[in-house]
């Protein structure tokens, strides 16, 4: 029996996540009674709210729980959450009581499930398979980990035949997953406090890409090793997918994309740097390879926006550029800056970063100081701590990692001083970037910049 069919009731605890929310999200769309618990409101709370999904913000048992009929009810969770009397609650009247990921693997194993993995470029890579399935009108329903500019939300309901999924590495979760095609774009040291070292994580990787039923249904990027027989991708290089002859135009990148047997020219797109370009060329291997005509790809790709935090690009009338970004790795710190160089190498760039984690500041502390070493000017955030305790980690600080940054222009604050640090700084490019709560900052910064003195463009 489908999850679909056994329950009607769901309840989410610690539903304001950007993979819980989708998992509500989709179990709405399908006419389910869904609730949900979570520690503080937030603009995606209150999103989902506005879409009629009922969440509490304290950890008591109110009567909607008490109500609730158990062979009726699933409990969803997700593992950052420690100890709640909710959960005990349902622990103690024998609820089934199931992880995020697991949930999100029962429901890829009854759809064609196309999952994109990869330490770096997943969300931009499904969100654009998302978004080119519906355009293309195929019945799928799209788990996100991020915010779709074109959607304006991590899901997208058009049916159940196909499931778009952002395969997560953290946890092994993506091991959950029935994949009928997958992506692996990229596969870099990451959650060390995971898998311990980089053979992990390979090894990791390739369980995953073994789950793929079929050889020509698992794309993975040239120059990577997976361990059986795949497609590759690639751009300015030859693979089984690959594109080449990029142009610039006005902030626009042209391509040409080749298959097997076929070229296919001038495809537009807007979302700077080459390593998005990849992303491209991967979703139109699927797409294409799914029965989808290209002129159809080719008006979908176009209209694509991008995702809320990737490279978001504000251009503003006095000559000022901010743009904000969720990289939080130092491969993705160097795309990001490295797109901001390519566009506009003369100009001065202030970088305000927030590292993510007091582990992977200590494992790649080395890589954040070369990275950052390309701004102008930095402001350097405390460590955003998310599940991990400043106790277990003695030493690690930003004030140590600005000691490894060989740049003259430096300066660790916290997040409640950075919006007046900023004010006080000469700069032609605004460059805010982390994946904590350094987004707060995004609309005050927003409003301001539009006011101050002009500048040359």
């Amino acid at each position: 029996m489908s999850i679909l069919n056994k329950y009607q009731n769901f309840y989410f605890i610690g539903i304001g996540g950007i993979g819980m929310s989708a998992l509500a999200r989709f179990f709405h769309a399908n006419g389910k009674n869904v609730l949900g618990y979570d520690k503080t409101p937030t603009k995606l709370t209150a999103q989902l709210g506005f879409e009629g999904i009922d969440i509490s913000f304290e950890d008591v048992i109110d009567e909607k729980i008490v109500a609730f009929d158990k062979e009726k009810t699933l409990v969803i969770y997700t593992p950052a959450i420690k100890k709640l009397a909710i959960l005990d609650y349902f622990a103690s009247e024998s609820f089934e009581i199931l992880k995020r990921a697991k949930v999100l693997g029962l429901i890829t194993e009854n759809t064609d499930c196309i999952a994109v993995a990869g330490t770096h470029g997943k969300t931009t890579t499904s969100t654009l398979i998302a978004h080119l399935c519906k355009e293309a009108n195929l019945p799928s329903s799209a788990f996100l980990g991020g915010i779709s500019e074109n959607f304006k939300s991590n899901f997208d309901y058009n049916g159940n035949q196909f499931s778009v999924v952002e395969a997560d590495e953290y946890d092994r979760s993506f091991l959950n997953l029935s994949p009928d095609w997958a992506v692996v774009t990229s596969i870099d040291a990451d959650h060390l406090d995971i898998y311990g070292d980089r053979v992990q994580i390979e090894d990791g990787f390739r369980q995953f890409a073994s789950l793929v039923p079929n050889d020509n249904q698992l794309f993975v990027r040239k120059g990577i090793a997976i361990g059986r027989e795949h497609l590759t991708y690639a751009v300015n290089e030859e693979a089984d997918y690959y594109s080449d002859n990029l142009r610039m135009d006005h902030d626009k990148i042209y391509f040409d994309f080749h298959t097997p047997t076929e070229e296919i020219n001038d495809f537009v797109w807007e979302i700077p740097g080459i390593h998005n370009v990849e992303n491209a060329t991967v979703a139109l291997a699927i797409l294409s390879n799914l029965g989808v005509d290209f002129e159809t790809l080719k008006k979908a790709i176009a209209s694509f926006k991008g995702i809320k935090r990737r490279y978001t690009k504000h251009i503003f009338d006095n000559g000022k550029i901010y743009i904000d970004d969720y990289a939080h790795h130092p491969t993705e710190l160097n795309a990001v800056i490295g797109s901001i160089k390519t566009f506009y190498p003369t100009k001065k760039l202030l970088v305000v970063f927030q590292p993510h984690l007091f582990s992977r500041t200590r494992d790649f502390a080395e890589d954040f100081a070369r990275s950052l070493e390309k701004a102008d000017d930095l402001l350097l955030l405390d460590i955003y701590p998310a599940r991990e305790l400043q106790e277990n980690y003695d030493g690690i600080t930003s004030t140590w990692l600005s000691d490894k940054i060989e740049i003259e222009h430096k300066k660790v604050c916290t997040l409640q001083e950075t919006f007046e640090l900023i004010k006080e700084k000469e700069f032609d490019i605004l460059l805010t970037v982390g994946a904590g709560n350094i987004d707060t900052l995004y609309d005050g910064i927003v409003e301001w910049l539009p006011n101050i003195e002009k500048v040359s463009i």
